[in-house]
C-alpha cells in the first residue's frame, strides 16, 4: 500500500471505520488492531458482532490468520492501556470482545456455534444474549447446531424486546421457545427453524400476537402436522415462508399425520412459500393482495395407498384441500411441485378461476400426471409465460387438451431422457398455443442438434432461444 492510500485511510473518522469493520467478521475485525495504535481502540465501538465458532477449529482446519505470519497465536487488543493477547479458544474470544465493548450500543450480534468445534457451554451463551440484549441489539441471529441445546429453553428476555427488528433463530432439535409472555413491538422480520413451542400452536399464536408490527415470517423445518391446530394471523404480515419436514421416498423424515386445522389471516400478505402436508380443513384463507406463491403441499401415505386402491374411480377424492387452493386465486406468480399437482388431482373438488395469473411455472415428475393443467389453463385467462421444470410425466389421455389461447412465453428445461417424447411434446404446445411468441429452452448439450429442428415447425413471430440448461430462467 503506497502513502497515499495510507494517508487516505487515516483521515477518515472513527465513526466511519467502525462501520467499515461492521462489514467483517469479529475476528477480521479484531486483527485490525495490530495495525496501530489507533487501531487498537476502534473495536470497541464496531456495531455489528459475528462470531462464528468454525473459524476456531484445531490448526490444519483453521482459517487462515495473519497473524500467525507475525508470530502471534491469537488476538492482540489494548485493553486498559495495556496490550494483551487474546486466547484463540471461541468462548475466550466472546468473553473478551464483549467485555471491551462494554455497554456501547448494538445493532447486529451473529452467533453460530456447531457439534464439533470448540465446546461451547450453553450455560455461557445465555449471559451472552443478556449483555446484548441490554445494550439495545436490533438484529439478532443465533445459529446453534448442539446437541446440549436439546432441552434447555431460550432465554424468555429473548421475546421481551423493545429494540428487536429482526429475530433469527437456527437450532437444531430445539431446544424450547417458552413464550408466557411476549412483547417484541418493533420486530420486523422472524426466522425460526427447527425450532419446538412450549404447549405447541397455542404457544405459537402467542409469539405472533406479540409482534405486531411484523412483516416477514420464515418457519423452517417446524413440525407443525402434529399440532391440534395452525394459524397464521398477522396482519401487518407481507412475506410468509413455511416449510415443514417432508416425508421420504425411504422413510426418513416422516411427516405422515394431516393437521386439522389450518388457517391464514394475512390480508396483506404478498409472497408466500408453503411446503406442508394437506390439512383436514382450511377454516380461513385470506390471501387477498397475494402476487408471488410457491405452492408444495402433498398426501399422506395413507392417502396415497388410498389412491392407488381407488385409481379405476373416476374423480377419486382423498382429501380436501380446495379452500387453500381457492385462497390464491388472485396470485399473479405461481410454482406448482409435481405433488401438488396430485393434490389438485385428488383432493381438490374445483380448479378457482385464476383472474390475476400472469406466470405459471409447473414442476414435472415422471410418476406424476398432469391431469390437473387442462383446467388450469382454461381458468387462468392472462396467463403468458408459462414454465415447464421438465416435460416427463405419467400419461394420461387428458394430455391431447393442454392448450392455451393467451400464453405468449413458453419456457422449457429440457432432459436428456426420452428426447423424442419431450420434443413431441413441444410440437403439441406449437399447435395449441396459437399467440406464442417466445420458446426457450434449457437443454442439455446431447439435445442440441435435435432441438434445430423446431424451428421450422414454429410460426414466423415465435422466436426460439436456446440456453444452456446451467443457466436459470
Amino acid at each position: 500500500m503506497d502513502s497515499v492510500s495510507k494517508d487516505m485511510i487515516n483521515v477518515l473518522p472513527d465513526a466511519l471505520l467502525c462501520h467499515i469493520l461492521s462489514f467483517l467478521t469479529t475476528k477480521e475485525a479484531a486483527s485490525t488492531s495490530l495495525l496501530s495504535r489507533r487501531w487498537r481502540y476502534l473495536l470497541a465501538f464496531v456495531p455489528n458482532l459475528e462470531f462464528d465458532d468454525s473459524v476456531y477449529l484445531h490448526r490444519d482446519k483453521r482459517v487462515k490468520n495473519t497473524l500467525h505470519e507475525k508470530g502471534f497465536v491469537g488476538f492482540v487488543l489494548l485493553v486498559n492501556n495495556k496490550r494483551k493477547k487474546l486466547s484463540t479458544s471461541f468462548p475466550d474470544f466472546v468473553d473478551r470482545i464483549l467485555a471491551l465493548q462494554g455497554n456501547s450500543p448494538l445493532d447486529k450480534f451473529s452467533l453460530k456455534m456447531v457439534d464439533g468445534h470448540d465446546p461451547v457451554d450453553p450455560d455461557s451463551v445465555v449471559p451472552w444474549i443478556h449483555k446484548v440484549l441490554v445494550r439495545g441489539v436490533s438484529d439478532l441471529h443465533l445459529v446453534v447446531d448442539m446437541n446440549e441445546w436439546t432441552s434447555d429453553p431460550l432465554p424468555s428476555r429473548i421475546f421481551l424486546s423493545e429494540t428487536l427488528v429482526k429475530l433469527t433463530i437456527k437450532i437444531r432439535d430445539g431446544p424450547f421457545i417458552d413464550v408466557k409472555h411476549v412483547h417484541l413491538p418493533k420486530l420486523k422480520t422472524l426466522y425460526l427453524q427447527s425450532v419446538m413451542f412450549d404447549e405447541n400452536d397455542i404457544g405459537f399464536r402467542k409469539l405472533l400476537s406479540g409482534c405486531p408490527v411484523l412483516e416477514e415470517l420464515v418457519l423452517d423445518g417446524m413440525g407443525s402436522c402434529v399440532w391440534t391446530s395452525f394459524t397464521v394471523s398477522v396482519a401487518t404480515l407481507k412475506r410468509l415462508t413455511f416449510c415443514c419436514q417432508k416425508m421420504s421416498s425411504f422413510g426418513y423424515m416422516h411427516d405422515d399425520e394431516n393437521p386439522n386445522n389450518v388457517s391464514f389471516d394475512t390480508p396483506n400478505l404478498v409472497y408466500l412459500e408453503y411446503a406442508q402436508v394437506i390439512a383436514n380443513n382450511y377454516p380461513k384463507v385470506n390471501f387477498d393482495l397475494l402476487v408471488e406463491a410457491k405452492i408444495d403441499i402433498w398426501m399422506t401415505v395413507d392417502q396415497i395407498r388410498e389412491v392407488r386402491l381407488r385409481k379405476n374411480e373416476v374423480n377419486c377424492m382423498v382429501g380436501n384441500a380446495t379452500d387453500f387452493i381457492v385462497g390464491l386465486r388472485n396470485v399473479r406468480v405461481l410454482y406448482l411441485s409435481p405433488d401438488t399437482l396430485e393434490v389438485l388431482t385428488y383432493c381438490c373438488k374445483q380448479i378457482p378461476i385464476f383472474e390475476n395469473l400472469s406466470h405459471l411455472t409447473i414442476k414435472s415428475d415422471p410418476n406424476v400426471g398432469w391431469k390437473p393443467l387442462t383446467k388450469l389453463l382454461k381458468n387462468s385467462p392472462k396467463l403468458e409465460t408459462l414454465v415447464f421444470q421438465g416435460l416427463l410425466h405419467r400419461d394420461n389421455k387428458e394430455d391431447v387438451a393442454i392448450s392455451s389461447s393467451s400464453v405468449k412465453v413458453l419456457k422449457i428445461f429440457l432432459s436428456g431422457d426420452k428426447l423424442k417424447k419431450q420434443i413431441e411434446k413441444v410440437k403439441h404446445f406449437l399447435k395449441t398455443m396459437p399467440r406464442l411468441e417466445q420458446l426457450v429452452f434449457y437443454y442439455d448439450v446431447k439435445v442440441l442438434s435435435q432441438l434445430h429442428m423446431l424451428s421450422r415447425l414454429a410460426s414466423p413471430k415465435c422466436k426460439i432461444h436456446l440456453i444452456p440448461s446451467r443457466e436459470s430462467v
